[in-house]
């Protein structure tokens, strides 16, 4: 909400800068609407917020992703507004939707400012080098404006209430052109005396009169632009050395005529002047608070500062000043001027700024109103004069006569009392009650509104005026008569309803006495008032063929709504139902008196239709002007007040009826209407049962051709299938031999391959016996080693026992020699063993010991008994070698008999 963002102060609105993840973003532009009660505000990150000033909130409406470079939020469709982007573009974007609605290019520079036409339908871009007319309807470019390099352009706009631009360039000068035509209306004279201010800075009253221009120096030209005069110079304070914009202040009660200027300079500061008094009344900003740029609202009520923080501060005008609440003087002040040659010393006038008036501060946010009260003692005439809403209208006339209208804020309030709307909700809604009009159900055909809501508000309103009476459902024009008050009552039809019904009954008298055709003699009184103030138009109206049905009543059965702006109109209404009822009549010749100089060029039929149908180049101040002197000069024998009777207002409580009109032409051409709606039902009936019956009538036909081209399709396509199905099946053939060829090649190769692993498991068992054959003559070899190891040791240790038993001999032998004496039966041994002499001594020692001694005896035994045992089983070992090796012999033969039989069957195969 918008309330967690401001601080609500006494005299202003502050708004904090917009946080995005604690980073400052700045605003750059802010754009008021028509309406003065919100704005809009861009940042440097492309976001534009819409502020609602009354209701105290803002929201987000569109991303551009790029910064924006000017705004403009007054466009005819109030929902819509222009943002001019850094890429040189210009985009328009409905606030609403937040759709694009257009996107217009062109510009080679960024575009500084958009100037949007009063009545909304046009615009004007501004860059450095070129200024762009564009039509805000079809958003197509319709005038282009280049100048030198040399010259750059200031700036360009629309002089508010009229068709005039004004272009201000860097040298100086400023020219005024027509919008439609560029025709040059005239160039305001550059001042040849007294400093040059180097303009950078414009601003313009409401009504277009005045023009202020400041630039790189204190001082101001005052310019009127309708004696095209340099009307006073001021000097602003000594602080000021540059002004960077100029805004007026408008108010309420100044007619447009604004007399007080704000003033930004380059210290921040915004010092807002009397242009008349040169006082200075107030400012906004300071040098620790200082300000970039500003937009006042166009009611005057409030001032939106950019500051340089890039935050956007809301001053409210009522609490800056009581100056300018204070109501306008009762007496008018007349300033006699001077000779137009006066020097320019004589023009300056020195800003006093000791007379500043700070604003007031009140106690509380409650304003004490007063309310005016009459005096005691008024007269009968006063009270005649008084309105229900407790208005008197002499007093309403004088503020209008005095300022042109009433203010837009108290207009339609103004209205509804004087015109004396009695507010019957009963009445109306017995009205409304009864639905649509059957004149009116094909409203959109014949005018096309765009608003839907518009539509059915004008539909509505004209079904309850047909209901009321019988001849507004067989008026051509009276949607015409009603738009206008429709779009400015949309919000409230009873009192849009009782405002339309109060104009036909009063300002729209004897309009319907000739039905069905034009208003013969309002038009004859209209043509005799142009005769007696100017002939010469009328004679050459009818030298052209014109007559008053072709002058007159294009701008009475539209109450002026095509030939005026949205602004114009209203002003024109205000005159209008402030006095009597011929004043509409009065305004219509007015209006072609004050046209007068393009009528008299005009010559062609259709030039004249074309001219009384869309807008022109017309002060409508002017005109209301001429309106008055006609009113006032006209001669009572041919005024239309004569002839129209005074103001007459609807009755309190139930509607009066209405029958000034032909009754019987109305009712015939009621029942005629009637009787072709029910022909033209019948004939509705009748087409539509020939329709249906036609339409009958070829879904028949259309079926049975589409029976027969779906047989024709499905035969076809049959046809195509079998010969799909034919091919397919031979198809199938092939692939069928493909396939047994594939699965002979694969058999073939399963068998090679099936040989070549069983090979490979041969070769491969056949290794593992030669590793086992290997390993066991590897065994042999090892035991063969280890035996002759054995049989070395054994060798050795016989060696070693036969060195011992020599020994043991030699030890023996002296032992038998020592003994042999004692012994002689011992020699018979000696004589037993002669016949082993022949045997080695070894032995033989070895024998003759053992015989000797028991103990070796013993030992020898056991030797011969080991030797035995290695023997036999050696012998075994030899054997189990050669069985073995003959097996393997025999598994050798056996496998190489297999695998030529096997090759053999696959050779067979093959073949």
């Amino acid at each position: 909400m918008w309330r967690e963002r401001a601080m609500i102060h006494s005299d202003t609105l502050h708004l904090s800068s917009l946080m995005r993840c604690a980073k400052t973003v700045r605003f750059l532009h802010v754009a008021f609407d028509t309406t003065g009660d919100s704005f809009l505000a861009g940042d440097h990150h492309g976001n534009i917020y819409v502020f609602d000033i009354s209701r105290n909130r803002f929201r987000l409406v569109q991303k551009t992703g790029q910064a924006c470079t000017s705004l403009a939020f007054s466009l005819r469709r109030t929902t819509e507004f222009l943002v001019a982007l850094a890429d040189y573009t210009i985009k328009c974007f409905d606030k609403d939707t937040k759709q694009l609605v257009s996107w217009m290019r062109g510009h080679e520079g960024a575009v500084s400012s958009i100037s949007v036409h009063s009545s909304g339908r046009y615009a004007i871009t501004t860059s450095s080098d070129t200024a762009q007319l564009w039509d805000l309807d079809t958003f197509q470019r319709k005038r282009k404006l280049n100048i030198r390099q040399s010259v750059g352009i200031q700036r360009v706009f629309f002089l508010p209430l009229s068709n005039t631009i004004l272009s201000c360039f860097s040298d100086d000068s400023i020219f005024a052109w027509e919008s439609d035509t560029l025709f040059c209306k005239y160039q305001l004279p550059v001042p040849d005396c007294g400093p040059r201010i180097f303009y950078k800075a414009f601003a313009v009253t409401r009504d277009g009169k005045s023009l202020a221009a400041g630039g790189r120096s204190n001082l101001l030209h005052l310019w009127c632009l309708d004696t095209k005069q340099l009307l006073r110079v001021i000097q602003m304070p000594t602080q000021v050395r540059t002004v960077r914009q100029l805004e007026f202040l408008p108010d309420s009660f100044d007619g447009g005529a604004s007399q007080t200027l704000g003033v930004l300079s380059q210290d921040g500061v915004m010092r807002f002047i009397n242009i008349h008094t040169c006082k200075l009344l107030f400012h906004v900003g300071s040098h620790d608070e200082s300000i970039t740029t500003v937009a006042v609202s166009p009611n005057g009520r409030h001032i939106v500062a950019i500051m340089d923080n890039g935050s956007v501060n809301i001053y409210s005008v009522q609490s800056l000043t009581q100056e300018l609440n204070k109501p306008p003087p009762c007496q008018v002040a007349v300033v006699s001027g001077g000779e137009a040659d006066q020097d320019f010393s004589n023009l300056k006038v020195k800003v006093r700024s000791e007379a500043v008036q700070r604003p007031t501060k009140s106690s509380g946010r409650r304003t004490q109103v007063k309310t005016l009260r009459p005096p005691a003692g008024s007269t009968a005439e006063d009270k005649e004069n008084e309105l229900p809403a407790g208005l008197n209208k002499k007093r309403l006339v004088a503020l209008l006569k005095a300022f042109g209208e009433y203010p837009a804020k108290y207009r339609m309030f103004v209205w509804r009392s004087l015109l004396c709307l009695p507010e019957n909700h009963a009445a109306y809604s017995s009205l409304t009650d009864k639905g649509l009009h059957s004149a009116f159900l094909t409203l959109h055909e014949k005018y096309p509104i765009k608003s839907h809501k518009l539509l059915r508000g004008l539909q509505r309103v004209l079904s309850a005026l047909a209901h009321w009476a019988a001849i507004f459902g067989e008026l051509e024009y009276l949607p015409l008569v009603a738009f206008p008050f429709v779009k400015l009552f949309q919000n409230n039809p009873m009192l849009c309803f009782e405002v339309v019904a109060t104009v036909i009954v009063n300002w729209c008298q004897h309009w319907f006495e000739y039905f069905p055709n034009p208003p013969l003699n309002i038009l004859n009184m209209a043509e005799n008032v142009l005769a007696h103030h100017d002939k010469e138009l009328l004679q050459h109206l009818v030298d052209c063929g014109v007559t008053s049905q072709l002058f007159v009543w294009p701008l009475l059965e539209t109450l002026f709504s095509e030939v005026l702006t949205r602004d114009e109109w209203l002003k024109l209404f205000d005159n209008i139902f402030s006095n009597h009822p011929s004043f509409l009549l009065m305004a219509c010749v007015a209006y072609i008196i004050c046209c007068r100089e393009p009528l008299l060029l005009c010559s062609q039929k259709q030039d004249f239709e074309y001219f009384f149908h869309h807008r022109n180049n017309l002060d409508v101040g002017a005109m209301i002007k001429e309106a008055y002197r006609l009113m006032s000069s006209t001669p009572a024998d041919i005024h239309p007040r004569a002839m129209l009777s005074d103001f007459t207002p609807l009755t309190k409580g139930q509607y009066p009826v209405f029958n000034h009109y032909p009754e019987f032409i109305v009712e015939y051409q009621s029942r005629e209407r009637e009787k072709i709606r029910l022909q033209e039902m019948e004939y509705l009936r009748e087409r539509q049962e020939v329709s249906a019956m036609h339409a009958d009538f070829l879904r028949r036909q259309a079926e049975e051709e589409a029976f027969y081209a779906q047989q024709e399709l499905l035969q076809k396509a049959e046809e195509q299938r079998r010969n799909i199905l034919s091919q397919e099946e031979e198809k199938l053939t092939q692939q069928r031999a493909k396939l047994a060829a594939m699965k002979r090649e694969l058999k073939v190769k399963e068998l090679q391959l099936l040989d070549t692993t069983r090979r490979r498991f041969l070769k491969h068992q056949q290794d593992l016996r030669a590793s086992q054959i290997q390993r066991l003559d590897q065994e042999i070899s090892r035991k063969m080693n280890l035996y002759d190891q054995e049989t070395a040791a054994a060798v050795q240790d016989l060696e070693v026992r036969q060195m011992e038993m020599e020994v043991q001999r030699k030890q023996l032998e002296q032992v038998t020699n020592a003994l042999l004496t004692p012994y002689q039966p011992h020699l018979l041994l000696h004589s037993a063993l002669l016949p082993f002499v022949c045997l080695p001594s070894i032995l033989l020692c070895q024998m003759c010991f053992c015989i000797s001694n028991p103990f070796f005896l013993f030992l020898s035994v056991s030797l011969d008994r080991g030797r035995a045992q290695l023997d036999s089983s050696e012998r075994e070992l030899l054997k189990e070698i050669r069985e073995l090796r003959q097996k393997l012999a025999a598994r050798a033969k056996e496998g190489s008999s297999a695998s030529s039989q096997s090759v053999h069957t696959l050779s067979s195969i093959s073949q």
